[in-house]
């Protein structure tokens, strides 16, 4: 049998896992890390930590596993997008990596919107100008680290810093470098004109390839310390969004993923590119070769849900302790006694802004409807659905681009509630699966290294051949016509509160 390695490089540690070429998983490592905030909005890692945890990692699963390093084919890294790395002329990292989640490009945000121009940076990235993105990133280190912008040699992303410690070679793949605010998206290159526009070096960034691409083989010095073969060859890999597409065998047309964890996301894909010219979703490139896919995100998903567990639901938790559950699956139960609509009682999820399809970091969490009748358990209800109705508007939003949804896929934690799934289905109007492997990433970037090293001849042959479903929730004809009056409902309550939002936020 073939084995390879697929690497996910995460925001809290890298897992490692070695995988069959039928996906089994045959040895599979983590190793944390730390994230720094030195000041309040920042947020910082230092790459060194990847670099240490994926080498820890790979030899781990190695020994683990007892494979030969002769049948190892290949490896595939994703990563968490939009971290910059800068290295100098003699390869040394420069500063810590300003990650995704730093939010101090504000002023940069601004300058590009003003300078470049909020329609064209839309058409030719694809996506409006973001403070999480790496151009923003980049253009602050220019304006507030001159010493450091100076050294400047080569600008990697974070999966990519990884590549580099692999094969010694600067490269990307589409995916990842999307995320960027430099990439011709369309034309899946990158842009000459932002990069002049911007007062960067276009030969600060490697070749751009294709996510199933080989970009590089490992060296002697990285072969003998992992354990591995001198030549083995590193795939293009993925962006986490779009490895965990292909982990789910979401690489056709008509195929999405719905991932509830912190935040929640929509991921749908299509073959055809498709720009929403407000902005609302985001168009990044897929991992399958002359594909992209969109993608909204709800800000407050997974976190309205834990924030209503760790404020109102303590009695669930010591129950669920003496009954050796977890808590969740009580709350589940019990929400799942109220019937659809909550008794008439409609929630915003709002709770840190709003991505899809209000980009407004003003809108708050509203509980609508309040009355002395509703319960714990109507309320628990309502937060479920209050974020599944968020997650349907991404999925009109992608209506309104032409793009289907007919073959939904369920990951993260919400996506283990069968409640949650079923809210989910009548919603969307079509089934709402689960896979077999919880894998996500870390299978998704070795499905590409399978490819990469012609196991399979293509992305989605191999998707075929190796994803499999667990459990598919079927829409119930009775709750959707009920669903969608609320949602209706739903749509109109962010329209009429949005000034009172940003008059909220102006009493702070």
């Amino acid at each position: 049998m073939a084995y390879v390695i697929g690497v996910d490089c995460g925001t809290s540690g890298t897992k490692t896992v070695l995988f069959g070429e039928d996906g089994s998983v045959i040895a599979s490592k983590t190793i944390e890390y730390p994230m720094y905030q030195p000041k309040n909005g920042y947020a910082e890692q230092q790459p060194g930590d990847w670099a240490n945890a994926m080498i820890g990692t790979i030899k781990a699963v190695m020994a683990q596993s007892g494979v030969s390093k002769d049948d190892v084919k290949g490896i595939g890294i994703s990563g968490q997008m939009h971290g910059l790395v800068m290295l100098d002329k003699d390869n040394n990292v420069i500063r810590p990596s300003i990650i995704w989640c730093d939010q101090r490009t504000a002023a940069e945000v601004a300058w590009m919107n003003e300078n470049v121009g909020e329609k064209k940076l839309i058409e030719i990235t694809a996506n409006p100008a973001l403070t999480g993105w790496t151009a923003a990133k980049i253009l602050w280190v220019k304006n507030n680290e001159p010493v450091n912008f100076a050294k400047i040699a080569h600008i990697l992303l974070p999966k990519d810093f990884l590549r580099f410690v692999l094969t010694n070679e600067y490269a990307t793949e589409v995916s990842d470098a999307s995320g960027m605010q430099l990439l011709d998206v369309p034309n899946r290159c990158w842009s000459d004109e932002l990069i002049s526009a911007f007062g960067l070096d276009k030969s600060w960034f490697g070749k751009v390839y294709e996510s199933c691409e080989v970009t590089g083989t490992l060296t002697k010095r990285m072969a003998e310390e992992l354990g591995l073969n001198e030549g083995t060859i590193v795939v293009g890999g993925a962006g986490d969004n779009a490895a965990a597409a292909i982990g789910t065998g979401v690489c056709e047309d008509g195929k999405a993923f719905t991932t509830i964890g912190t935040s929640g996301v929509v991921f749908a894909h299509t073959s055809q590119i498709s720009i929403d010219p407000r902005g609302r979703v985001h168009t990044c490139c897929a991992a399958v070769p002359g594909s992209w896919h969109v993608m909204g995100v709800t800000q407050g998903a997974g976190l309205s849900l834990k924030w209503f567990r760790d404020n109102f639901c303590g009695s669930e938790k010591e129950t669920a302790k003496y009954m050796g559950v977890d808590e969740y699956y009580l709350m589940d139960k019990e929400a799942a006694t109220v019937p659809v609509g909550a008794n008439r009682l409609l929630y915003l999820p709002y709770l840190m802004g709003e991505r899809t399809p209000h980009l407004d970091p003003d809108a708050r969490g509203v509980f609508f409807g309040l009355s002395a009748m509703h319960t714990k358990k109507d309320m628990l209800r309502a937060v479920m659905e209050g974020v599944s109705y968020s997650l349907r508007d991404c999925v009109e939003v992608f209506r309104e681009m032409n793009i289907s949804v007919s073959d939904m896929m369920a990951c993260g934690g919400g996506g283990s509630s069968p409640l949650w799934r079923s809210m989910l289905a009548d919603l969307y109007g079509c089934p709402v699966k689960t896979a077999s492997s919880k894998e996500g990433p870390a299978l998704g970037v070795a499905l590409l290294a399978l490819t990469g090293a012609g196991v399979y001849s293509s992305v989605p042959e191999a998707c075929k051949a190796v994803v499999r479903i667990d459990k598919t929730q079927q829409p119930d004809s009775a709750n959707v016509p009920e669903y969608e009056k609320y949602y209706r409902l739903y749509t109109e309550i962010y329209p009429a509160l949005k000034e009172k939002f940003r008059k909220l936020a102006a009493l702070g």
